[in-house]
């Protein structure tokens, strides 16, 4: 007889989600994306400033020496051909870290979706416990019976609708201070 398989902590559903949610935004790029990030990739190597510094630099002497030696250089200062190049490059590498960028923005907009759900779960979670943290203490005929107001409102979790409306005011600065949380009062046994 064969023992179930075990099952996965919250760290390893957490590991395989992430995984899944690049892998699912890799497979959603098309051919045409896939190159436009190796070419952003490439341009954005140190190398690739070092050959481009190097191709100017080389460009700039030869059509020097060509007309020092007399002959007609076919890019002669002050460089127009050179400039418009470079101007094209600049546009061509805007463009390419710009549809780079976007596709990036929306995996990080996954992930930051993935992480609220997350915090939010971990907040339903902590409210359970302390709420039955809180039945244990107050059915245990060992421990003083008393009023937690703290712990009584702990035990409820956050209202993601409430938080986003606190955050929106406070924004907009017309977040009011919270009213502070009675102490509660202590019993000795």
């Amino acid at each position: 007889m064969q023992s179930p398989a075990p099952s996965l902590s919250t760290d390893q559903v957490i590991a395989q989600a992430t995984a899944q949610l690049r892998a699912d935004h890799k497979e959603e790029t098309s051919t045409l994306q896939h190159a436009v990030d190796r070419l952003t990739a490439v341009v954005g190597m140190p190398g690739f400033v070092v050959v481009l510094t190097l191709a100017v630099v080389a460009w700039v002497a030869v059509n020097l020496l060509i007309g020092w030696a007399g002959l007609r250089p076919p890019d002669p200062p002050p460089f127009v051909w050179l400039e418009a190049a470079l101007e094209m490059g600049a546009l061509y590498v805007a463009a390419l870290i710009l549809t780079t960028q976007r596709r990036a923005d929306k995996l990080s907009g996954q992930r930051e979706q993935l992480i609220l759900e997350l915090a939010i779960l971990n907040d339903q979670k902590t409210s359970k416990l302390i709420e039955l943290l809180e039945e244990v203490r107050r059915d245990s005929p060992t421990l003083a019976d008393r009023i937690d107001h703290e712990a009584h409102a702990m035990s409820k979790p956050a209202d993601p609708h409430s938080v986003l409306g606190a955050i929106k005011d406070a924004e907009s600065g017309t977040l009011n201070a919270p009213e502070p949380v009675p102490a509660a009062p202590h019993r000795c046994p």
